[in-house]
Order: structure tokens, then sequence, then C-alpha cells
């Protein structure tokens, strides 16, 4: 895959204004909360984590309060990465893990257990455990509200960005489950988490540019889902960029404008829409590893950015000190 250009700016952003509210209503509770739940998508675990849930679950001494992380939507990622994402999370501080499915009902004494397990001092006094639930926008945690409630609570649906207010929910007599709206970050640092979100789904199709998109998930499956674009697209040999990609399974696929020429975009369209829905098979597009590395390329990206606001502020400067020698 393609190194990202330090220079070229990233051109996912969306950031609209009631989730900078609900970052500063959250930053508002948090002291109060006893347990903060992250739900996260299985197929992007590091992408689909907010880097403000870290920051804002660390108390004035440095304390971060326990956090369950759940893997939604593991039924349409990779089992076996899964399972390398759960040690992963889990060797943090104050991290527990758990992967959920589609079968959320069954997974939910599971869930309740565990918040009760963190707060034990808690349970039967009735003094309810604070849980304060997180998550990116279309990451499925409306779902998982309504199944953890066992009635329909929260609103649903595939356009992100649904719940728009805080919301709170009686699970139990011990748990009462404070609710935000599905909060991105102002600002998507590392360029490839920005393309693995559009590809799943978590920002609106309109915040990027789909051609874009397409093109990193067709060069990541092609190196890592080889035999799943194989059977799915009924390719013999797998072309190894995404231009070549898109002009062969577009061909079989019967995408064809006048002349006989490909419609790549419409096969761009179909690999992204049956990624999403699983089609194509269990996928996860990053690894712990990636996470690391990229953790690396962002702090080149924050150092280049600080060397050219340097350099602005070093021009600036000597171009003070010249009309000022110029005046003398």
């Amino acid at each position: 895959m393609s190194q990202y250009n330090l220079d070229k700016p990233n051109s996912i952003q969306w950031f609209p204004g009631h989730m900078n509210k609900a970052r500063n209503d959250i930053k508002e509770i948090m002291p109060d909360m006893d347990v903060v739940i992250e739900v996260i998508d299985a197929r992007i675990p590091f992408s689909s984590e907010n880097p403000m849930v870290a920051a804002l679950r660390r108390n004035k001494e440095g304390v971060q309060k326990p956090v369950i992380k759940i893997l939604n939507k593991a039924d349409l990622a990779d089992p076996i990465l899964t399972t390398a994402w759960i040690d992963h999370l889990e060797s943090q501080d104050g991290v527990k893990a758990v992967a959920f499915d589609d079968n959320k009902v069954a997974q939910m004494g599971q869930l309740k257990q565990l918040i009760k397990n963190l707060m034990p001092n808690k349970v039967g006094t009735g003094r309810q455990i604070k849980v304060l639930i997180m998550g990116i926008p279309n990451v499925g945690k409306s779902t998982l509200i309504n199944s953890l409630a066992g009635r329909s609570i929260a609103r649903t649906g595939d356009e992100p960005a649904v719940t728009k207010s805080q919301q709170l929910i009686k699970i139990d007599d011990d748990i009462m489950l404070y609710d935000t709206p599905g909060m991105l970050w102002p600002k998507i640092e590392n360029p490839n988490s920005g393309f693995r979100l559009a590809a799943t789904g978590g920002i609106k199709d309109t915040a990027f540019d789909f051609d874009d998109v397409a093109s990193y998930t067709a060069e990541y499956l092609i190196k890592a889902y080889p035999q799943l674009l194989k059977a799915r697209y009924k390719i013999d040999e797998l072309p190894q960029n995404d231009r070549e990609f898109f002009e062969v399974a577009g061909r079989n696929r019967g995408f064809l404008k006048k002349g006989g020429i490909v419609d790549t975009y419409r096969m761009a369209e179909m690999l992204v829409n049956e990624l999403r829905s699983g089609i194509i098979g269990r996928i996860t597009l990053e690894t712990p590893t990636m996470r690391e590395d990229e953790a690396k390329f962002v702090d080149e990206l924050r150092a280049a950015a600080e060397a050219k606001k340097e350099a602005k502020l070093e021009e600036k400067r000597l171009r003070r000190l010249r009309a000022r020698k110029n005046r003398k």
C-alpha cells in the first residue's frame, strides 16, 4: 500500500456542532461516573477508538476510571484478529474488552455482570453504578443500549449521528446508564484511520472523496484478504493494484458503459457497500501492529506540522526585523 504523503492534508473532517456540545457535556459529568463503556467497531478497533476518551476518564491525580471496550459488529470482523485486539486492549491499564456480535441479547447478562464486578462496593446498596456509554457514529451503540435495557429507548439507524442529546437510562437496580451522542473528535490526525472510518460507515459519505476511500480499501484487501476478493468477484488472477482490480472485477460484474468501458466507480461503490454489509467475508482493516506503526507515523505528522509552524514564526520574526532596519 502506498505511503500517505506527509504534505497532503487529510480530506476527511467531520465534527458537527452537536458533537462539540457532547464533548463539553461529557467533560462536565465524567467526574461523577464510575465506569466508562466505549463501543468500538471490531473491524477497526484502533480507528474507532475516540482519543478523547482516555483524556476524559483520567482524573486530576492521573488515575483513569475503568473502561469496558465493546468490540461491536464482531460478526463482521475477522475472528482471529478480534481475539488479538482483545488481548492488546486488555494489556492497557484499567481496560476490559469484550466482543459483541448480532446476538447481543444473549450477551447482556455478561456485560451487566462485568460492570458490577468493576464496582462491587455499590452492588445491592441502593447506590447505583453510574455508567457513561460512548462511541463513534454508526457503531451500533443505540442498538446495544436497547438490548441492555430490554426495551426500545435509544433511536437507531444506519445514518451516522442519529442520537443528538444525552439520555439517562435505568438498566436495573444497580446500574444507571448515561448515553451520549455518537461523537467523533475534532481532527482525525491519522489519515489511514480516516479512510477506515469512511470505509466502514462511521463518517457520512458526503464528508469524503469516495474514490480515495474505495482505492484505499481495495489496496488493503488485495494484500490482506486476496482469497476473499477472488472468491467474491470471480477473479482467477488477482491484480495487485486498485485500478486494475476495479477494471477486472467490474468487467466480471458486467458494469459496462458505452463502448465496453468498465464503470469503475460503480464497482468501487459495490466494494465498499459489500465490505460494510459483510458480503465479502469477515474482514478487519487493521492489526495491533499497525496501530503501533501508525502511532509513530502520527508523531511524524505532528513533528512536521510543528516544524512548519516554527518556520512560519521565524519567517515572520525576520520580516519584522528587516522592516525595523529599513525604517532606521
